[in-house]
């Protein structure tokens, strides 16, 4: 079987879908800010050079042959609209590099590899509530990033699902991991809760079943699918 490309492995979402992944006995090429591991590849997706050289050590790993691609890693930090101009623009243009660009570059070589050989492959993107809603004053890069991120998933999934490239979205809302956990204090913690129908917020478990069932299980006709996993404080 191809190799899988799952960015932001080593913690939160990424360590749970990639655990979930494993039980599946299907090959996982992880990758982290640095490596922890011999399964993990080290790349700081804030350097425009890293995506590039993040897919070629996979496919080495893989190979040759990667089948699908999970956009996982993301930096979400906030950015005070009153601090200074090289400050905020600093803030925003290291969010949207991490969380959509190089997303984008990673999607664009898992397209061209696919389309060169002639074979199907599936991307899933790890995006965000906060896409289609947006997100706090302190977060516009955030909320601008995953935007983009669905705007790219809808573009990939129509222009490309006659190749039987295929291309899948998720949205969580809060979800109880390290990176949100900072958010959540700040806004208030538990007060955050009454915005939230079910009373709690996701569990990264949650937010892995649907990705590995978007990456290994779910039908061809889903492409383009973007599927809500936030206890419906969002609903379309």
């Amino acid at each position: 079987m191809a190799g899988i490309l799952l960015t932001g492995s080593s913690r939160g979402i990424g360590a749970a879908i990639r655990e979930q992944l494993e039980t599946r006995n299907v090959p996982i090429i992880g990758h982290g800010s640095i490596a922890h591991d011999e399964q993990t590849v080290g790349a700081n997706l804030a350097d425009p050079a890293a995506p590039a050289m993040l897919w070629q050590e996979a496919l080495d790993r893989a190979g040759g042959e990667i089948g699908v691609l999970v956009n996982n890693a993301g930096l979400f930090e906030a950015n005070a609209l009153d601090r200074s101009d090289i400050e905020w623009l600093d803030a925003w243009e290291d969010t949207l590099r991490i969380n959509l660009t190089a997303a984008a570059q990673l999607s664009r070589f898992a397209v061209l590899h696919w389309l060169e050989r002639g074979v199907p492959g599936r991307i899933v993107h790890i995006a965000s509530r906060a896409g289609h809603r947006g997100d706090s004053p302190a977060h516009w890069h955030y909320a601008a990033a995953k935007g983009g991120m669905l705007a790219m998933h809808k573009t990939i999934a129509r222009q490309y699902a006659a190749h039987g490239i295929t291309s899948f979205a998720i949205t969580p809302g809060f979800t109880d991991t390290a990176m949100a956990g900072d958010y959540l204090s700040s806004r208030g913690g538990p007060g955050l809760l009454a915005d939230i129908p079910l009373g709690r917020v996701a569990e990264p478990e949650e937010i892995a079943n649907i990705a590995v069932y978007c990456a290994l299980d779910a039908p061809d006709s889903m492409t383009g699918t973007t599927i809500d996993a936030n206890g419906a404080s969002y609903v379309r």
